[in-house]
């Protein structure tokens, strides 16, 4: 809680700069945080977490050795998660990232599934493309999620070797070519026997997602799981 200035300073910055929902763009109440309550009520979560065959699962099956696989919210185009993902992504507002990652991590300390988490990673953009945005939005969902929960971060160990063009509108074949050889671990051995959760803002072909998890499964002892942001 802050002191009783800082409140009204606040309130008085409010009335100018009012904060704005990034669901809605009404007027956020104080103790709201990026998103207000109605919009909170009407996410699309998929609520499938504990379901060893949901289709997050079920994407990866037969080609990656999980422990367990999900997404916090379903993905519809032009629907909210989209335009929620869109500001994070292109419009710099890390607020939103941060508030759905905390979200993440409220759901991921209920799932017995993902109990055993040691560690979060987050899938990393190459260093000009992070320069160029700010940051990097799975890291961002990577803060919130620690935030909440005694997951902690592995901030750098995943880097990303070769810069690679959008996966936006390429098919499956061709976003798993895109993305071969494009990462390095810089540590191998300060990941041995950890729990490790891949984090990425949404999964579609996961060809990403499984190019990161057989690099890290080469890792003597790793376990691997994947919780995303949304699912499309």
């Amino acid at each position: 809680m802050g002191s009783p200035f800082t409140e009204v300073f606040k309130d008085v910055v409010g009335l100018f700069l009012p904060r704005l929902c990034g669901g809605c763009d009404r007027p956020l109440m104080r103790a709201e945080a990026a998103l207000c309550l109605a919009c909170a009520m009407d996410l699309p979560r998929n609520r499938f977490h504990d379901d060893p065959m949901n289709p997050v699962e079920r994407l990866f099956h037969g080609r990656l050795s999980l422990e367990a696989a999900s997404a916090f919210l379903r993905f519809e185009p032009r629907g909210m998660v989209q335009r929620l993902l869109h500001r994070l992504k292109y419009n710099g507002d890390e607020a939103i990232g941060h508030e759905l990652g905390r979200r993440m991590g409220d759901e991921l300390q209920r799932s017995m599934r993902f109990a055993s988490v040691d560690a979060a990673l987050a899938v990393p953009l190459h260093p000009r493309k992070e320069r160029q945005r700010g940051y990097n939005q799975s890291q961002v969902l990577v803060d919130g999620i620690t935030e909440v929960s005694p997951i902690r971060s592995l901030h750098r160990e995943l880097v990303r070797g070769r810069h690679t063009a959008s996966q936006t509108r390429r098919g499956r074949m061709d976003r798993w070519t895109n993305v071969q050889e494009a990462f390095t671990l810089r540590d191998p051995g300060a990941l041995q026997g950890l729990h490790v959760l891949i984090v990425d803002d949404v999964v579609t072909t996961g060809a990403t997602i499984e190019s990161c998890a057989q690099l890290l499964a080469q890792v003597p002892g790793v376990r691997i799981s994947v919780f995303t942001c949304a699912s499309a």
